[in-house]
């Protein structure tokens, strides 16, 4: 990347967006001082003891101011509230989780069932793509959830101010999805605003600053713990490095810190016959681990026609074995390209594959 896009690029890209957040703690009042009577005793003593007293007691204060200051006396540590007692993720198998997205999502599970029936294979992720401040779809997660799949909420900030998300202006949003989200007791997972490192976007490098990006993330993550919301698994998804344009960043400057994520994932597709999974993916795999050691899920993939996706779905189900990530979504849809799973070699080389993966854990 070049010019001046490539340089405010690189400039915020090296914001430092890992500091921790403090939450507010309770106001904290001074103590009161002594009780009258107790003033009263101490104009008793004699004159030396009470300079004594008094300089003891000053101290005291200045060092209890200090430690107000620091916010380390009576204060909440650096990070978000835990998960609520009771926390049960998902299993973290490698190789274990295949998914789906079709463009029939939310409105219809459709879609979701056409794939199945065509290809054997029943989706355990299923991927639907929501507007900032658009409910929680309940009524196709339960549908997922009587077809044994668990629904995967991929939330886009399309021209909101991050800044007015971490500033607690869409908390009542939030705090709706979250109840919401709890009330259904059965696994989500959430995504906010993927893909931020790369410019396409309006929470994109170009339009918003990763410590922008970093702060609403953590609130809303926040939120949600604060809401006693257990049953969410947190996926922070990154766009490849070494995507056809060669625009995309490298994802340290945005990551939130491990106590604020799950799963991470990677969204990436093969264009061009040539391409392969290591060198599509490998990259920004090596760039992630260099990051965290949470479990790493291909969130978004799917193959040209162009590219030959009977090869690519060999090579595909190989590099989420040689990685050992958690698995991969089917992108299969039309958008600038056609993504469809239609061709009947690349239709049973992925229903062999498929049968080669681990049963759910249960």
């Amino acid at each position: 990347m070049n010019g001046s896009r490539g340089l405010r690029a690189t400039k915020l890209a090296q914001q430092d967006a890992d500091g921790p957040m403090v939450l507010p703690g309770p106001d904290r009042t001074g103590r009161r001082g002594p009780s009258a009577p107790g003033r009263r005793r101490a104009r008793q003593r004699p004159a030396r003891r009470r300079r004594a007293v008094l300089a003891v007691t000053c101290a005291l204060a200045v060092i209890a101011a200090a430690l107000i200051v620091l916010g380390t006396w009576g204060g909440k540590q650096a990070g978000p509230p835990p998960d609520p007692p009771g926390q049960a993720g998902l299993p973290a198998t490698p190789g274990s989780y295949l998914g789906v997205y079709s463009p029939s999502a939310p409105s219809s599970y459709a879609g979701v069932t056409s794939f199945t029936s065509t290809t054997g294979v029943r989706p355990r992720l299923v991927v639907y793509y929501s507007g900032w401040q658009e409910p929680f779809q309940a009524g196709f997660a339960a549908a997922a959830a009587r077809h044994g799949a668990v629904p995967m909420v991929q939330i886009d900030p399309t021209d909101v101010s991050l800044t007015a998300i971490t500033a607690g202006r869409y908390d009542a949003y939030l705090t709706s999805y979250a109840l919401a989200v709890r009330a259904y007791h059965r696994p989500v997972v959430l995504s906010f605003g993927h893909e931020m490192n790369a410019p396409w976007y309006s929470w994109g490098y170009l339009h918003t600053s990763p410590t922008a990006f970093v702060a609403a993330w953590r609130h809303i993550v926040t939120r949600f713990r604060q809401l006693g919301v257990r049953n969410v698994t947190w996926l922070w998804t990154v766009n490849v490095i070494q995507s056809q344009d060669g625009k995309t960043l490298r994802p340290a400057a945005w990551w939130p810190g491990r106590s604020y994520v799950t799963w991470v994932g990677v969204d990436g597709y093969y264009l061009e016959p040539a391409w392969r999974f290591a060198s599509i993916f490998g990259p920004t795999i090596v760039a992630l681990r260099e990051l965290t050691p949470d479990p790493i899920l291909i969130a978004e993939t799917s193959a040209t026609r162009t590219a030959g996706p009977a090869a690519k779905m060999a090579d595909l189900f190989a590099g989420v074995h040689t990685y050992g990530l958690l698995g991969f979504i089917w992108f299969n849809a039309v958008t600038s390209h056609d993504y469809q799973l239609t061709d009947p070699a690349a239709i049973a080389a992925y229903r062999r594959a498929a049968q080669a993966y681990p049963a759910p854990a249960s």
